[in-house]
């Protein structure tokens, strides 16, 4: 396919989102299966295509001077790439499978167009509701902060070190450019797409299937890395979902102690089960049932919550979740965790920690959550965030947003998915 099909085939998937409400990934498959003469190479880069305009929507629709999928995908390519008004006339000339030629009043608001006259809600390219959530959060700099959460993402990887050390696999990776992470002291890092491409499918490794390493942001890895201090013997992984923490927790733990991986979702749960046989991981134990939790009340050093969020920390990865998300699912989303953390407190020890995570940057499913917390469960106290914080990356404190209650991750200061990160102790 030439540049004007591809572009066309974006168009049409975006439309196709904005008309159902549905997720990209799955438009994208849709789309695959219905025109199979699409190689590859075409898939990629409409897939591309299709999440830049997701990511940077406003100021490219306020580019094109439209709202429909047209202007998100022509005014995200000009944004994005190096193409121009003439370079996409040029490719659109002959080619019958493409979009129409640019407009006069499309190319008189690309003429008119001063990223100096966007107001912040466009710059930020974030859903008009979440401007609150966000400054409460970073304050002033809420813009870049938003602003960052639409640029292309990395494929961060932890290394296992049950099996292997972070040289190592670099090594075994070198022809995927992966380098070591900046702060997650056993994580690589393969660079954002560039231009058309894609990551290499790191499963496909030899060194995956050994079990040398797991696909995980390096923000998960980090408050992953923080909830190991103390060294704790017997951990409750709460909501454990697909097992990504379980096993970091478990490399950190040296497979000695014991885990109890826990979720209320069984289909989350279940690859868990493979990942813990390839990594190695033997001091994972498996509690699908709530009712087997009982035994482990005011037993456990450390219970991490890893609790159900919006996802909003993660939009670089998942752009088509903001323009999904809503004020009420937000609401369901904080009654969740609420119970959620009312339910996790009865599990720690006294003299133990309760671990508090999301992939969130809503100062109400973090700060507030912790809050609020405090005011119920007085026989806990919280560890101040700064000091946790620098007793384990003590060089990279200008990394992260530091409030009164936890420890924020971004994609702005640490270069991460945009986790939270706090931790109370149990009197």
């Amino acid at each position: 396919m030439r540049l004007g099909g591809r572009l066309q085939a974006a168009i049409e998937i975006i439309d196709d989102i904005e008309k159902r409400h549905r997720p990209a990934a799955e438009a994208l498959r849709d789309w695959g299966l219905s025109h199979r003469f699409a190689g590859s190479g075409d898939r990629s880069a409409i897939g591309n295509f299709v999440y830049d305009a997701l990511r940077r929507k406003r100021t490219a629709q306020a580019l094109l001077g439209g709202e429909s999928g047209r202007a998100s995908v022509i005014g995200a390519v000009l944004l994005s790439t190096s193409e121009t008004p003439a370079s996409l006339a040029s490719a659109f000339g002959g080619d019958r499978f493409a979009p129409e030629p640019i407009s006069e009043v499309e190319a008189r608001a690309i003429d008119g167009f001063s990223s100096n006259s966007l107001t912040d809600d466009q710059r930020s390219d974030v859903p008009e509701w979440c401007v609150t959530e966000l400054r409460s959060t970073f304050g002033d700099d809420w813009v870049n902060e938003a602003a960052c959460l639409a640029d292309r993402p990395p494929l961060d990887l932890r290394v296992n070190s049950i099996k292997a050390e972070r040289n190592k696999v670099a090594t075994a990776l070198k022809r995927t450019g992966a380098k070591p992470c900046e702060i997650a002291p056993l994580g690589l890092r393969i660079p954002p797409i560039s231009g058309h491409g894609r990551h290499p499918n790191v499963q496909a490794e030899p060194a995956f299937r050994k079990g040398w390493f797991e696909v995980q942001d390096e923000g998960s890895q980090i408050v992953a890395e923080l909830a190991a201090q103390g060294s704790p013997k017997q951990v409750l992984d709460f909501c454990a979902g697909a097992g990504g923490k379980s096993l970091a927790l478990s490399a950190a733990m040296d497979n000695k102690g014991q885990i109890h991986a826990h979720d209320t979702d069984r289909q989350r749960l279940a690859p868990i089960f493979d990942r813990l046989k390839r990594a190695g991981c033997r001091n994972v134990q498996i509690v699908a049932d709530g009712g087997d939790l009982v035994s482990l009340e005011g037993r456990m050093d450390l219970v991490l919550v890893d609790a159900p969020c919006t996802g909003s920390g993660t939009w670089r990865r998942r752009p088509d979740a903001k323009w999904r998300l809503s004020n009420q699912q937000l609401e369901t989303r904080r009654a969740e965790q609420a119970a959620i953390l009312d339910e996790a407190v009865r599990y720690v020890r006294p003299g133990g920690r309760l671990v508090y995570v999301t992939c969130s940057v809503f100062h109400s499913e973090n700060d507030k959550q912790i809050a609020q917390l405090l005011d119920k469960a007085p026989d806990y106290q919280l560890a101040d965030p700064g000091s946790f914080w620098c007793s384990v990356f003590p060089e990279h404190i200008e990394s992260v947003t530091i409030s009164q209650f936890g420890v924020q991750l971004s994609p702005n200061k640490s270069g991460t998915d945009g986790f939270y990160f706090a931790a109370l102790r149990r009197e």
